[in-house]
C-alpha cells in the first residue's frame, strides 16, 4: 500500500535528454560548404557531410540519446542528395519545433561560382549536358525556398577560405570560447628542435642551473630552480617582452583562422631554463583574449 502522499501510479521516468543544437549547412554548390563544415568541426561540432534530409530525424534521436557526448551537430545537406534534397524544406519545418535547429545558407554570385568551378575543373552537380551556369541556375531554383527560411545567410562571393572560416567562427563560436589554442613547449636543443614548432625561443643566453650542484637534480618545475633562473639578468625582461610580442601574433592567428600553434622554448637539455620560461610564458599568454594555452615539456624526463 502506498503511504500518504505517494503516487500509487507514478509516471514512468523518461531518461531521454533533449537533443542538443543542430545546424543544417546548405546552400549553393561552390559557395564554401566544406570550408564552413571544417570551421564548425574545429569549434567542436559533430559534422555529418552529404546527409540525406530523411536522416535528419534519426540524427536528432541519436543526439538525444547521446546527451552531452554529442551536444552540437552540423549536417551538410545539398543537391548531391538529388531528388531526396527536394524534401529538405518540409523536413526542416517539421523538425524546428522539436529541436534547437538552425539553417546556415551559403551563397555566392553566379560569376564567383563559375570561377570556382572552372578553377577546380569540375562540373556543377546539376550541369548535365549544359554549361556550369545552367547548373547554377537550376540549383538556385531548387534552393530558393530554403534560402528564404534560413536563419543565417553568408555571401561568400568576395571571401577567401580563411575569411569564410573566420566568419563562421564569429557567428557560431560561444562567447568566451577559445578561438586559438597554443602549446608552449619546452625542449632541449641537444635532442633536436620540435618539427612542428611555429616559433622558437632560445634560452641558452642564461646561466645553466645544471652547473649548480644543488640544482642539477631538480627541474624547472621546482621553486628553487625557478627562482634561480628568474633572478638572472635579462630573464624576466625577455619573458615579458616576448609575451608582449606574441600577443599581436596570437590575435592575428585568430583573424586568419589559424586554430593551433606551437611556441617552442629551448635550452641545452630541456630540463631547467626552458621549463621555467615555458611556464612563465604560458601564464602571461593566458591573458590574451580568445587563446587557450597548454604547456608541454618534451624532454623533461630524459637523462
Amino acid at each position: 500500500m502506498a503511504e500518504h502522499g505517494d503516487d500509487p501510479h507514478p509516471e514512468p521516468q523518461d531518461d531521454t535528454q533533449a537533443p542538443g543544437e543542430v545546424l543544417i549547412v546548405t546552400g549553393m554548390s561552390g559557395a564554401g560548404r566544406t570550408t564552413a563544415a571544417n570551421a564548425l568541426e574545429d569549434l567542436g561540432w559533430y559534422v555529418v557531410d552529404n546527409l540525406p534530409p530523411q536522416m535528419l530525424r534519426p540524427l536528432l534521436e541519436l543526439s538525444s540519446a547521446a546527451g552531452s557526448a554529442m551536444p552540437k551537430i552540423a549536417a551538410v545537406v545539398d543537391v548531391r542528395g538529388r531528388d531526396l534534397f527536394r524534401e529538405l524544406p518540409a523536413i526542416t519545418r517539421a523538425l524546428r519545433d522539436a529541436s534547437q535547429l538552425r539553417v546556415l545558407f551559403l551563397d555566392a554570385s553566379d560569376d564567383a561560382l563559375v570561377r570556382r568551378f572552372e578553377a577546380v575543373r569540375r562540373p556543377h552537380p546539376l550541369q548535365g549536358d549544359g554549361t556550369i551556369l545552367d547548373g547554377i541556375r537550376r540549383e538556385r531554383e531548387r534552393v530558393a525556398i530554403i534560402r528564404e527560411a534560413a536563419d543565417v545567410i553568408v555571401d561568400t562571393s568576395t571571401l577567401n577560405i580563411h575569411q569564410l572560416s573566420t566568419r563562421i567562427v564569429d557567428v557560431f563560436a560561444v562567447d568566451g570560447e577559445a578561438r586559438h589554442t597554443t602549446t608552449v613547449m619546452s625542449f632541449g636543443f641537444k635532442y633536436g628542435m620540435p618539427p612542428d614548432a611555429d616559433l622558437v625561443a632560445d634560452m641558452r643566453f642564461l646561466p645553466n642551473p645544471f652547473w649548480v650542484p644543488e640544482l642539477r637534480a631538480h627541474t624547472g618545475e621546482a621553486p628553487e630552480v625557478r627562482d634561480y633562473v628568474l633572478a638572472q639578468n635579462g630573464a624576466t625582461e625577455f619573458i615579458d617582452a616576448y609575451a608582449a610580442a606574441l600577443r599581436p601574433v596570437l590575435l592575428g592567428y585568430q583573424s586568419e583562422n589559424k586554430r593551433h600553434s606551437v611556441i617552442a622554448v629551448g635550452c641545452t637539455g630541456g630540463k631547467h631554463r626552458s621549463v621555467v620560461t615555458a611556464l612563465e610564458l604560458a601564464t602571461r599568454l593566458r591573458e590574451v583574449p580568445g587563446v587557450a594555452v597548454n604547456v608541454k615539456h618534451r624532454d623533461l624526463g630524459r637523462e
